[in-house]
């Protein structure tokens, strides 16, 4: 096709490729086969159907033997790599669904991961060719263990096989495969429904479960340790929920959590409800009334499948011994396939001790993600290459399939800036020249200008939840967008039509065909050049609009602008942070910057309650890294009883909790809709240090700025966890709405 048809033409052999990647090597653009993935069409593959019409484009593609230049070696795209000498490791270990149930097939690492502990880095753009070799390059990274008496983390799921065969398929030694001290691994073949309840949460992946115990499930969780799944017990089912909600988030392989009957069930409903608002993988497991009493207005009974199980992806019940295995099968895919998600199964406490049918086996679930079309890959490139100001808007399905680093690759080779759905913002470097921030609550204006003023919107494992499109404004009306998703919308989101295109795709598949595809593209520089000047001024407007601590201060309390600035430069490059739901949150949202994947946790369920546990799943995960939880004096309130299972477990969690003494985030809904009294959200004074210090934790007030960093500079080189209570007077509404001195 002729240039001015702004056509992505195949080459052959490859080229160059524009920009940042005009000297990559023709072996360049992740070799996707061992992956799976699809790659371009031939030559002269006919254009697929719905595919954009001839036209002028912002970044038309050069023929072969054109006279097309690259773009300069110091624009944006080349300053990218340039800039991005620290690694973006992964800080998230994550593997994705597919891997985490498929340990029998060794899946080739990521460009630049490093071993099982999917590590992921960006290399400098300048030398593309080196990305592909990378992923063979260095030691690996040891998969992170569950520390404690026993270490039994593992990347993936496997089948209850023998000892040797499990340590095989896994990639683990025989250390990490080992039952808990004392007690015997599980029989390859489980002999009860509880046994076999483990056995197939161990080949699922689930490596840790978080529990108040109840006596209706007692012989699960006998049966959860001896298969080498640690058991934490929690202070409330709500923290066991958000927990395993968290570790599901972190690691991309589920947990699970444990409550009985009606009221443990209704405890962990807010996580249920969290972790399908996430598409987060987890098994909440809920011992039942036994069947004989079952309907009769027994002890603590509830229809848990048709009420806290409609929160859920799925919901079932063990109703004997010879259906367990398919119930158990489904619960797993429902967890594992397609959109993550929980999978709820009531547990009869009369059928866990039955024997199980001669020859029963746990189930195990492979799951396979759909792969894009080659046309399909064709014409989002085509999209992306013929607009103006094109934009990617990034979400959790491309943290949750381990291709950061893809994604990057993509972003420059065709010079298009991202932004990340609303608390996902470690999909990408922060630091990078082509991300122009987060979406949602505490959202700098930059961010919603840029979505609005793209002419092609391409849609990446988001789900396009009310905070990420501003209320169902975005995209909006008239506006071209792509969806590209395990589940993608077709019909309309807010404003906007449906999608123009909707393309059922992992997001790592499609990336990596993509970027494989563009192997074959030269693209002209002079567009490109003009792109550059584009991405140059947003990325401008969006640092200058993600300041959060200019305003002065002196007191009382403390600037939380000024607090997220301290931590952004004092916390290290893979610690984490967790956050909660309140006010305070829309400061960490505009100011915080993260640079590697698996280092922000938020639930986009909106739900107090969320950090604490969060953090110390992550710190439980994590040994050696530091977590730290902000979070409000309301949602600390909540939690407050988890600082202890933070000491009993050893979990380095550092909670910083911002007290206003109000719910203050409903109390500005209240002065916003003219309430005059403005009742239920005043709370009053609570000693948070030294509550703290009550279970077994340091506990620090910080009233003044200046005490700030070297209470958390010390909070980070402890051990253990550490509470700094952060005073903060009622003037500071809102990221937006400012104390104002003196006022």
């Amino acid at each position: 096709m002729p240039d001015s048809e702004g056509q992505l033409e195949d080459q052959q052999p490859a080229e160059a490729i524009g920009t940042a990647a005009a000297e990559a090597a023709p072996e360049e653009a992740a070799a996707v086969a061992d992956e799976g993935t699809v790659g371009g069409p031939s030559a002269g593959e006919a254009p697929a159907a719905g595919e954009p019409a001839p036209g002028g484009s912002a970044a038309e593609v050069a023929p072969e033997g054109s006279a097309a230049a690259a773009a300069p070696e110091d624009s944006a795209s080349a300053e990218a790599g340039a800039e991005m000498a620290d690694l973006w490791a992964a800080g998230s270990d994550s593997a994705s669904p597919e891997e985490a149930a498929a340990p029998e097939e060794a899946a080739a690492p990521e460009a630049g991961v490093e071993g099982p502990a999917a590590s992921m880095a960006v290399e400098p753009s300048p030398a593309p060719a080196e990305l592909e070799a990378d992923a063979e390059a260095g030691e690996p990274e040891p998969e992170p263990t569950l520390e404690a008496e026993a270490e039994v983390e593992a990347p993936a799921a496997e089948p209850e096989d023998s000892g040797a065969e499990q340590a095989a398929a896994s990639g683990e030694g025989d250390e990490a495969d080992a039952a808990p001290a004392g007690e015997a691994a599980v029989p390859s073949v489980p002999t009860t429904v509880a046994e076999l309840v483990a056995a197939t949460l161990r080949a699922a992946g689930v490596r840790l479960a978080f529990t108040v115990p109840g006596e209706s499930f007692l012989p699960v969780l006998d049966a959860l340790h001896a298969a080498g799944i640690r058991v934490v017990a929690t202070r409330h089912e709500g923290a066991a929920a958000m927990a395993a909600e968290a570790y599901g988030q972190l690691t991309g392989r589920p947990a699970a959590c444990l409550g009985t009957r009606a009221v443990g069930a209704a405890n962990l409903s807010i996580g249920v409800l969290t972790a399908t608002a996430d598409s987060a993988p987890m098994f909440v497991l809920v011992g039942d009334v036994d069947r004989a009493v079952h309907g009769r207005e027994a002890f603590q009974e509830l229809d848990l499948a048709g009420t806290v199980g409609r929160l859920a992806k799925w919901a079932g019940r063990l109703e004997d011994a010879e259906t367990a295995a398919a119930a158990l099968e489904a619960a797993a895919r429902a967890v594992l396939e397609g959109r993550p998600g929980p999978a709820l199964l009531a547990m009869p406490e009369d059928v866990l001790d039955l024997p199980l049918p001669e020859g029963t086996r746990a189930p195990v679930v492979r799951p396979h993600p759909d792969a894009p079309s080659a046309a399909e890959v064709r014409a989002v490139l085509h999209e992306l290459a013929g607009a103006e100001r094109p934009l990617i808007l990034a979400g959790a399905g491309v943290l949750r399939a381990r291709c950061s680093n893809d994604l990057v690759r993509l972003a420059e080779l065709l010079h298009v800036p991202v932004v990340s759905s609303w608390r996902r913002g470690d999909v990408i470097p922060n630091d990078h020249p082509l991300y122009l921030g987060m979406t949602g609550f505490g959202s700098p204006s930059s961010v919603r200008e840029r979505i609005a003023a793209a002419d092609v919107l391409v849609v990446v494992g988001s789900r396009l939840s009310e905070p990420t499109t501003a209320g169902y404004t975005l995209p909006g009306p008239g506006q071209r967008w792509i969806h590209i998703d395990v589940e993608p919308r077709t019909d309309a989101v807010g404003e906007a039509p449906a999608p123009f295109m909707a393309v059922k795709a992992d997001a790592r598949a499609f990336l990596r065909a993509a970027t494989a595809r563009l192997k074959d593209a030269v693209l002209l520089a002079e567009p490109l050049a003009a792109r550059d000047r584009h991405n140059a001024a947003d990325r401008a407007a969006y640092e200058a609009a993600s300041i959060v601590d200019q305003h002065p201060w002196s007191g009382p309390g403390v600037n939380p602008g000024k607090i997220i600035a301290d931590l952004r430069r004092l916390l290290p490059e893979d610690g984490i942070v967790t956050t909660d739901a309140g006010a305070f949150a829309g400061w960490a949202a505009r100011g915080l910057r993260f640079r590697r994947p698996g280092t922000f946790l938020g639930p986009t369920s909106g739900a107090m309650g969320y950090a604490l546990p969060a953090a110390l799943a992550a710190a439980i995960v994590h040994r050696e890294r530091r977590v730290v939880a902000l979070v409000g004096d309301g949602g600390m309130g909540m939690t407050l009883a988890e600082l202890e299972t933070a000491v009993r477990e050893g979990a380095h969690v550092v909670a910083v909790v911002f007290d206003n003494e109000r719910y203050g985030m409903i109390r500005d809904h209240q002065d916003r809709r003219g309430s005059l009294a403005s009742p239920g959200t005043d709370l009053g004074p609570l000693d948070f240090a030294a509550a703290a210090r009550a279970c077994g934790a340091r506990g620090v007030r910080v009233d003044t700025d200046a005490a700030f960093e070297p209470a958390l500079r010390t909070a980070l080189a402890a051990s253990g966890p550490t509470l700094i209570h952060v005073l903060v007077d009622r003037r500071w509404v809102s990221v937006d709405q400012p104390a104002v001195e003196g006022a």
